[in-house]
């Protein structure tokens, strides 16, 4: 039943914001709420691990038809250049990466469903599992340009402002 096949995709902007700041920005789990279009909040599992390698946080989601929570573990924490978290700890990954360019940095949010997902999917759905993971796949391929778009404000927004406040 198990096809193998790689489900991923990247979208970049360029935010007119430091590679640092949108880091410091988007490490910051609690804030997801403000640019998702599906994940309403995230909260830290424990506290003290916040935003290192090996914290897991929980999310909570919501569409039209359904509302749940994932609980994910943040496996790249590198300031500056990459924040990236995998749901159930081997299911989907999510990822930010930062990169300087002309007139800021260029961010880059990627999506991949890993093989233990479609795995997952196909146990826990069995004939529906490819419609299940299509669907999945359409709600990152259509959230993705969202949630950019939105941090792109959010941060343009921000950072300019916390310039403007500077001496």
């Amino acid at each position: 039943m198990s096809e193998t096949r790689i489900l991923s995709h990247q979208e970049s902007v360029i935010v007119e914001a430091s590679a640092a700041f949108l880091y410091d920005l988007l490490s910051d789990i609690t804030r997801t709420g403000e640019w998702s279009p599906v994940c309403t909040s995230c909260w830290w599992d424990d506290e003290a691990e916040a935003g290192r390698v090996g914290a897991w946080f929980t999310g909570h989601n919501e569409l039209p038809h359904r509302t749940w929570q994932t609980r994910s573990e943040v496996v790249a924490a590198e300031h500056g250049r990459e924040f990236a978290w995998v749901v159930g700890g081997s299911f989907v990954r999510w990822g930010f990466s930062f990169t300087a360019a002309e007139t800021g940095t260029m961010l880059t949010e990627s999506w991949e469903f890993l093989p233990d997902g479609i795995a997952m999917f196909e146990e826990k759905f069995g004939d529906e599992a490819h419609a299940q993971i299509t669907d999945r796949t359409q709600q990152a391929l259509d959230g993705i340009p969202k949630t950019l778009a939105a941090i792109k404000r959010i941060a343009e927004v921000s950072s300019h402002a916390g310039e403007q406040a500077q001496p």
